[in-house]
């Protein structure tokens, strides 16, 4: 969800290399009509070439200007000579969603740093940091990876290094991927995937597709449609009756998540997809998905004792920065006060999560701070909202509205303050309509 911090072009075009295709304008000619200095330039490039694994760079991204890359994988162009290489590179200052296939010309080899060993060069580095700077290494490092030691970081980023699909096609758009999904082995040469925006079947070619559509009498997600407000609604699909679409929609999402496990198994989990609907049909703008709990107390799921109200939330990039992402957290705990509960969501949360829901937080809470008259505790914050607790507390904490005082925490809201916070969370987003929600919990349809 939300937006990615980068830098981007004024146009959204792309600058010409230079001439050498190393971004640097080439010297004039002397006057025997040739540079002796680029001959001593070409040398030391060729000799470079090509690039390991592991080097560091500095190539042109679509903003026109070079950025810091390492390189995470090659591989050899057909038909031409023995060192033209495409290269997949990292690019340092950004998110893993950017990382990309780039072709020699866009890497200025002028700016090649010989390859380290990264064990030699970590163990070096480690002994000039302290404790707390090597800590904060470490945390930046695994940033939605809590869950998973450090061995098992290596293997999930040695993986899911290489983004296997570039871009898909879904309804009307064509959209970029960001990372990694581990689609059949029948779908690893494919750079692009064809999806069926209603039933999610994916497929390898255009053809395919279209003859998909004229035989698919889908028009909305296969489930129970639970709101609607004017042009959107809201569908609960069951993953244990509806096996397959959960296990495509999984597929399609993690290719836009990078810190969630994907889920073979869908049985235990509801899917709720949020979908722009028209003549033509029901077409999906996001979704969450929550553990059904009931289901989970039979499987003695841990989840169900984590007072989880969603375990994965996503907006698809063509509906991001339009409130949808908001909205999808709003539902969530709508479900939750309908549920007599508390919820918070399954952690580790993506950045862009993390955001929206710190937002999301931060408007709820102020808001009642704003209207409320005389003193509120944390648990009746909790019961008004159906935020957990310790969320309410963090929360409270990051916007320095709480001071612990004879034992216990007391909430202190100035006004100025209040205003103050509640202009820098931003928008509010769309908002649930809760008299158009149709909707018993799980256990009451038992």
């Amino acid at each position: 969800m939300g937006s990615i911090d980068t830098p981007s072009t004024e146009n959204g075009s792309t600058a010409t290399l230079g001439g050498a295709g190393d971004g640097h304008l080439l010297p004039a000619s002397d006057s025997a009509g040739y540079a002796p200095e680029n001959d001593v330039g070409r040398k030391r490039k060729a000799s470079v070439l090509p690039l390991e694994v592991g080097t560091r760079v500095m190539c042109r991204w679509r903003d026109g200007k070079f950025h810091p890359v390492k390189v995470i994988e090659r591989r050899k162009m057909h038909g031409t000579g023995p060192n033209e290489y495409e290269y997949y590179v990292h690019y340092t200052e950004f998110n893993r969603r950017l990382d990309e296939w780039v072709k020699l010309e866009q890497l200025d080899l002028d700016s090649v740093e010989t390859v380290v060993d990264e064990k030699v060069e970590d163990k070096a580095t480690s002994l000039k940091m302290t404790r707390h700077q090597k800590r904060k290494i470490d945390e930046t490092h695994v940033e939605g990876h809590e869950e998973l030691d450090a061995a098992s970081l290596r293997e999930h980023e040695e993986f899911t290094k290489v983004k296997n699909i570039a871009t898909i096609e879904l309804g009307r758009y064509e959209i970029e991927t960001w990372y990694f999904s581990p689609f059949p082995p029948e779908y690893n040469d494919c750079l692009k995937l064809y999806f069926c925006e209603f039933c999610l079947t994916f497929m390898k070619r255009k053809e395919q597709l279209q003859r998909h559509m004229r035989k698919c009498d889908l028009k909305h997600p296969p489930g129970d449609e639970i709101y609607r407000s004017g042009t959107l609604s809201m569908f609960e699909i069951d993953g244990k009756k509806n096996k397959v679409y959960g296990q495509n929609l999984c597929y399609l999402a993690k290719l836009f998540l990078d810190h969630k496990t994907l889920y073979y198994d869908v049985d235990l989990f509801l899917f709720y997809v949020l979908c722009e609907c028209d003549d033509r049909g029901c077409h999906m703008v996001g979704y969450f998905s929550k553990i059904q709990e009931q289901k989970a107390k039979v499987e003695k799921e841990k989840h169900s004792e984590e007072s989880y109200n969603l375990a994965c939330i996503l907006t698809l990039p063509p509906y991001q920065r339009k409130g949808y992402g908001k909205f999808l957290i709003a539902f969530s705990y709508e479900l939750s006060k309908k549920e007599s509960k508390v919820g918070t969501p399954e952690r580790p949360l993506s950045d862009l999560g993390l955001v929206s829901y710190r937002g999301y937080w931060t408007r709820v809470l102020l808001d009642i701070l704003k209207k409320h008259k005389g003193n509120i505790s944390i648990k009746e914050l909790s019961d008004m909202t159906a935020i957990k607790a310790e969320d309410i507390l963090t929360t409270l904490q990051g916007l320095e509205l709480i001071q612990y005082r004879k034992g216990q925490h007391v909430i202190c809201a100035d006004p100025k303050v209040l205003d103050r916070h509640l202009k820098a969370a931003g928008r509010g987003g769309l908002e649930v309509d809760v008299s158009k929600l149709i909707w018993t919990p799980y256990k009451e349809q038992s």
